[in-house]
């Protein structure tokens, strides 16, 4: 049943033509659903990338996401190439119109026709600069590249979102509910609570904003964000979720913790506290409904999150982090399917 199940695209996802946000998901249960039929069985598909290549492009680093991309590419038969441009490549010039008498060498409307003819598809990791939020918002960079490429583009995160890891965080809470249903006699869905936590630097809001939009779109969970004051994120990723500046009225009753750093957006990029009592430890759990705990990782230990957290059972950190293969894998076969 699997097989059958894996080797056709959901009747109900019409072609996805790229993968830069939810709005790009016609049916997240439907995708969501390919994506552990592939977990179950990894090769089901595994002639659908016969032939067609794949170009990974970094303009940062990456772990989690450039390995989990490779493997669910090689597992749809697919060749990956990984181009670090910020390391390997030209200086790249994004600016239309721009005078390139400065640092850049190559014109993004030069590149990206070219990577067009190399690649069936393009995946890209941007990065916000966290200084300028009109430029960071208007996702300038992935934005050329899907202007010009040619071919669909995936986002393996840009300035502003992380989608390819937001659905992995759907596929986890569906998948531990799958395992374990919440008694309907505590309530209808699953409380979920997405926590501000402390750091060392600034963080780019791209997670939470991520998360944000697609567990309001997917409308399966009663949804609170919790934070401190003066790190409201931008509304058009939160609209629908309760938010407060109350962490432990927050967690009553959590069934999920997404915890995650993000430095502030109205005052664009600052770290406003950095107050160690936000982050999440057992005593604070015991406030929960025994909740999941989960992060996008890389974790700072003990200053985000314990150790007495990440050690726990109640830590699903690490089957969040397996599950972004097939997270990948489920977007690589729906735009595959179409191509």
């Amino acid at each position: 049943m699997l097989d059958a199940f894996c080797l056709k695209p959901f009747a109900s996802n019409p072609i996805m033509k790229q993968f830069v946000s939810v709005k790009d998901v016609a049916n997240i249960n439907a995708l969501v659903q390919k994506a552990l039929a592939y977990k179950a069985n990894p090769f089901a598909d595994k002639s659908l990338g016969a032939n067609k290549r794949i170009g990974l492009l970094f303009l940062n680093p990456s772990l989690r996401t450039r390995l989990s991309t490779q493997v669910a590419a090689s597992n749809l038969g697919m060749e990956a190439i990984v181009f670090n441009v910020d390391k390997d490549g030209w200086a790249l010039e994004f600016e239309e119109g721009a005078i390139m008498s400065g640092t850049t060498v190559e014109h993004i409307k030069d590149a990206a026709p070219i990577l067009g003819h190399y690649f069936d598809i393009l995946a890209i990791r941007t990065f916000p600069s966290l200084k300028n939020k009109a430029e960071d918002y208007s996702e300038m960079y992935i934005n050329q590249f899907i202007k010009y490429a040619g071919v669909p583009v995936v986002s393996l995160e840009s300035a502003t979102l992380h989608p390819l890891q937001s659905l992995t965080d759907i596929i986890t809470i569906q998948e531990d509910l799958n395992l374990h249903p919440i008694p309907q006699t505590l309530h209808q869905k699953p409380k979920v609570v997405l926590t501000w936590a402390p750091h060392v630097k600034p963080l780019p809001q791209c997670v939470a904003n991520s998360f944000a939009e697609w567990v309001n779109a997917w409308g399966e969970a009663e949804f609170v964000i919790t934070h401190p004051e003066h790190y409201e994120l931008d509304e058009q990723f939160t609209k629908g979720a309760t938010i407060t500046h109350n962490q432990d009225e927050a967690l009553k009753n959590a069934d999920y913790i997404y915890v995650k750093n993000w430095s502030t957006y109205t005052d664009y990029g600052k770290m406003h506290t950095n107050d160690p009592k936000w982050m999440l430890t057992q005593e604070k759990l015991q406030l929960t409904n025994n909740a999941k705990v989960m992060h996008c990782l890389p974790v700072r230990r003990n200053v985000e999150l314990s150790d007495e957290i990440l050690d726990s059972a109640n830590s699903i950190v690490t089957q969040e982090a397996g599950n972004r293969v097939w997270a990948a894998q489920a977007v690589l076969s729906e735009i595959l399917s179409h191509q």
